[in-house]
């Protein structure tokens, strides 16, 4: 890693900045009021043209035991993200960066797509959305399978919607299961500013169904 600086007065312009200039932040913990800026000399991202969705994925949406939503409860989104989980036992989400996403999704910059079961919030995802661009920051399962549905919903969100770019910071075996590669940093800011200079939406018609993610990626993966 580099890049790594500490920088306790950070407000969400300055987020929003940082993002477009290739860097992010990060806490060691949640008790720890410092956050530290990340500029990662490899870069994960998920190419949009590259999605895999797996076979025994394709099933679970196809059976629809769920509901997913959009920004009906980004806060909770990021306190799942917070909790322990198997492999994870502490977060980097200190309460200065809650705020600062929770800042960002009121401005409309942050979003977050859910997995309901009934009134149960079973997992989800959020990231922070500029232009082209969208810079996934953490997922969370309370049930098998809950987040790598949100993903697939994401991916079918981001297509559709004409963004060039999901930054995943980094790459772990569960995202190189449905395609995610590593970049150099070069190349990263070069695609950064290609999904920077084009106008994309979050919230584009016909998305967001069992179906239609399940059509999409039949053509694609």
């Amino acid at each position: 890693m580099a890049g790594r600086g500490k920088n306790p007065a950070i407000t969400p312009e300055l987020l929003l900045k940082a993002y477009a200039s290739g860097i992010f932040p990060m806490a060691e913990a949640a008790d720890d009021p410092q956050i530290f800026w990340v500029d990662p000399t490899e870069r994960g991202i998920l190419p949009l043209d590259g999605f895999h969705l797996p076979r025994s994925l394709r099933k679970v949406i196809r059976r629809e035991a769920f509901t997913i939503r959009v920004d009906t409860a980004f806060a909770a989104v990021v306190d799942g993200c917070a909790e322990p989980a198997p492999g994870r036992e502490k977060t980097w989400i200190n309460r200065q960066i809650r705020g600062l996403y929770l800042a960002l999704h009121r401005e409309g910059f942050a979003h977050s797509v859910e997995y309901w079961e009934g009134d149960a919030l079973a997992g989800g995802l959020y990231g922070v959305s500029i232009n082209g661009a969208f810079f996934g920051e953490s997922m969370f399962s309370r049930k098998t399978d809950a987040s790598k549905v949100a993903l697939a919903f994401l991916m079918e969100r981001l297509i559709r919607g004409g963004y060039l770019l999901l930054d995943t910071q980094f790459i772990t075996s569960h995202l190189e299961r449905f395609g995610a590669v590593e970049i150099e940093r070069d190349d990263y800011h070069d695609l950064l500013q290609q999904a920077l200079s084009v106008a994309a939406t979050f919230y584009p018609a016909g998305a967001g169904t069992a179906d239609s993610v399940l059509q999409l990626f039949s053509q694609t993966s």
